[in-house]
């Protein structure tokens, strides 16, 4: 790490001595866009950036079973995210490159790809990049979200938002605009090939696709990055999505992982299921006040003549698939109001309902997830204030009381 930190370093001060020794290159600093390079007038652009978002969490769970009460209380300190992003673009090749790392996680690459502009509406990706595919808020960076954490409905259907593969996107018209995406992927999530030759990729791979429309036309610049109504539209906006994705063979429980489970056929070769998720969402903004609807289902097929071991002695139930995967469809509500004083009060409602609720083994259990956050930006969302609270039930079994889980978290972000 020490390594890595001293050579970018050198790196940008040589950028920065061999741009000022020339007019038609230029450094410069600004808040929220990091340091730019422009070289032969704008040809080659090079940006660092980043944020960080130091943060306080405590939480109370509370747990039920035919002995009694457990609780369970949790209070720590955290770096919850410090990204650092690295792009760039030669504008008369058309290509482009990003680079995001998060050092306050222990797999720290969380994107990795070029891209290539067709024209001004058209680029093709390839590498490992944040999906389309997954549900609105999903869709955002983590510097962008409405509350402090990403909502259950996003952290029940996705694990990690990346995965590997290639990517095309494009938009069409002005005052209604269509912007369609679709991808190819492993199918394994990030780093997709596992840390060493070992570690293989399982399954097939994955096909993912969104649609999202603006009868209004696009959001104000920047606005269409949060679901936060940070630039208070002027006029009612509004933009509603599609999403698609299946995943041919899929070994991770929401299918943007690998290698968590093993499931044979009849001959005792590993054979996965096929997984698939649907998500709809609304996003309006108007004059500060802002609504996000979302729906999210899953389910699987190509369950036939599974087993659970490689002598074929125990097939795999219908029910039982459920121990694997999640499965079952999800609703979410999001809204609240950004004042003219730059502070947001904001508002969840979420629930899950498992496709199978009579399994005590599945890995989702029926939930109904509330919450409250209040925020206070400045210099636009380059430095901000959070704290929210969330409570989340979990249905239990055996006519037990639900289990219960609070949570408050406050945090700093600071965009650079």
């Amino acid at each position: 790490m020490r390594k890595f930190t001293l050579t970018t370093l050198l790196y940008v001060y040589a950028l920065i001595s061999y741009a000022q020794q020339s007019n038609v290159n230029s450094a410069n600093y600004e808040i929220g866009n990091g340091i730019n390079f422009n070289f032969n007038d704008g040809d080659y652009q090079f940006n660092i950036f980043g944020f960080i978002k130091p943060s306080y969490f405590s939480g109370e769970e509370y747990i039920y079973n035919s002995n009694g009460q457990i609780k369970n209380i949790n209070k720590q300190f955290k770096s919850q995210n410090s990204n650092l992003f690295f792009t760039g673009k030669a504008a008369k090749e058309k290509l482009g490159f990003t680079i995001q790392m998060d050092y306050s996680s222990s797999n720290p690459l969380v994107e990795a790809y070029i891209s290539y502009f067709l024209n001004n509406k058209t680029t093709f990706h390839i590498g490992q990049m944040q999906v389309g595919h997954n549900n609105l808020e999903m869709t955002h960076n983590e510097d962008m979200l409405r509350f402090t954490n990403r909502g259950m409905l996003s952290q029940t259907y996705t694990q990690q938002g990346e995965e590997f593969g290639v990517f095309l996107e494009s938009n069409f018209g002005s005052k209604f605009v269509i912007n369609p995406m679709i991808a190819l992927t492993s199918g394994d999530g990030r780093n997709s090939f596992g840390e060493d030759s070992r570690d293989s990729d399982k399954g097939g791979v994955k096909i993912g696709s969104r649609v999202n429309i603006f009868p209004f036309g696009n959001f104000s610049e920047g606005n269409g990055l949060t679901t936060v109504d940070i630039a208070r539209e002027e006029e009612l906006k509004a933009q509603f999505g599609f999403a698609y994705s299946k995943n041919f063979g899929a070994s991770n429980m929401v299918g943007d992982g690998h290698g968590d489970f093993i499931i044979y056929d009849d001959l005792g070769n590993e054979s996965y299921p096929d997984y698939s998720q649907l998500f709809f969402d609304v996003n309006l903004k108007y004059k500060g006040f802002s609504i996000l609807l979302e729906y999210a289902d899953s389910f699987a097929s190509g369950l036939d003549n599974l087993y659970t071991d490689p002598n074929s002695f125990s097939i795999l139930e219908p029910t039982q698939i459920s121990e694997y995967l999640v499965l079952g469809e999800s609703t979410g509500l999001q809204f609240g109001y950004f004042s003219k004083m730059n502070y947001s009060l904001d508002f969840m409602f979420e629930k899950f309902k498992p496709e199978f609720n009579n399994r005590e083994s599945a890995v989702s259990r029926e939930f109904c997830n509330k919450g409250i956050g209040i925020s206070k930006y400045l210099e636009g969302n380059n430095l901000k204030f959070q704290i929210s609270a969330f409570e989340t039930k979990y249905k239990n079994f055996d006519e037990l009381d639900d289990n219960k889980f609070f949570s408050l978290v406050a945090l700093a972000q600071v965009r650079f």
